[in-house]
């Protein structure tokens, strides 16, 4: 079972544009969804939450719509957007009793708990609160209402690296039950290097891998050489590839051509998710140049 799932999903507004978005989020996994900025992870996450609409295509939370089971479906998800959208001359004790009606599960001691494990004050106003405290807060209110899938949209953003991850770690535990899902947009691609399983990767407007990172990683490598072995068959046989004074680096799908030819001469190793993101990016930059010069 998918916790998400889109089937081509069109929008557009003005010069922006989504084409053919199909993607899905399995039940149980920690699903990183990453992309450039600008290129419509906030877009797509606010489509989910119905908070815009689509122009054509379905989206299915649980395998229903929201806009059908909107109440139903809330319930179920803990949301954590990159801003926290409250009164600020609220304080924590204010902002529990206004959010609280809105959740059948709303547990207050799960909220108690993560108010102190966060050390967050219950009698100070909002808008004394920092960048760090104020997702904090965020993190609390998602995890306090036995959500079984959360939407995390730049949840370590403007936060300094102890607090990050000091969030991770939160996003990690709740995860011992397997049922829990998350979905989880950050630009800070090492957060999902300790914590992804599949990865979405959005690249013009398309999804470009939509795939267990285990399955991505079995299937792209990063091979380096001399240059002096290179030939136009081999390049033609790279997603991206840079040369310099000390050799080539390129990304492949087809390692094992590599080292059938070369052997030990080469090295063969595995991208980061970083990495992926990277040379995807610079190998459509390269390819797009090479269709506008003909």
């Amino acid at each position: 079972m998918n916790a998400i799932e889109l089937n081509a999903v069109d929008y557009q507004y003005k010069e922006f544009k989504l084409n053919d978005i199909s993607f899905r989020v399995p039940q149980g996994f920690v699903t990183g969804f990453i992309g450039a900025n600008g290129v419509g992870k906030t877009t797509i996450i606010r489509m989910i939450m119905d908070l815009i609409e689509p122009e054509s295509g379905e989206i299915l939370v649980f395998n229903q719509k929201m806009n059908e089971y909107p109440i139903e479906l809330k319930n179920k998800i803990g949301f954590v957007y990159s801003e926290l959208y409250l009164n600020d001359k609220w304080d924590v004790q204010k902002i529990e009793q206004y959010i609280s009606p809105f959740y059948s599960k709303w547990d207050h001691q799960l909220f108690t708990y993560y108010l102190k494990k966060f050390e967050l004050p219950c009698n100070r106003k909002i808008k004394t609160f920092s960048t760090g405290m104020k997702m904090k807060l965020s993190i609390a209110i998602a995890f306090s209402h036995h959500a079984e899938l959360f939407i995390l949209d730049e949840p370590t953003s403007g936060l300094d690296p102890i607090v990050r991850n000091e969030v991770l770690d939160v996003i990690q535990k709740e995860l011992i039950d397997e049922k829990k899902s998350v979905f989880i947009s950050t630009h800070i691609i090492s957060d999902l290097e300790k914590i992804a399983d599949y990865l979405v990767y959005l690249k013009g407007g398309e999804v470009v891998l939509n795939a267990f990172l285990d399955d991505i990683l079995k299937k792209f490598k990063v091979v380096k050489g001399d240059t002096q072995q290179l030939d136009e068959e081999l390049i033609q046989l790279t997603n991206y590839i840079e040369e310099n004074k000390t050799g080539y680096t390129a990304l492949t799908e087809h390692a094992n051509i590599f080292e059938e030819i070369f052997g030990n001469k080469i090295a063969i190793t595995n991208p980061t998710i970083e990495d992926l993101m990277v040379y995807l990016e610079k190998g459509a930059q390269k390819t797009e140049h090479q269709n506008i010069e003909t």
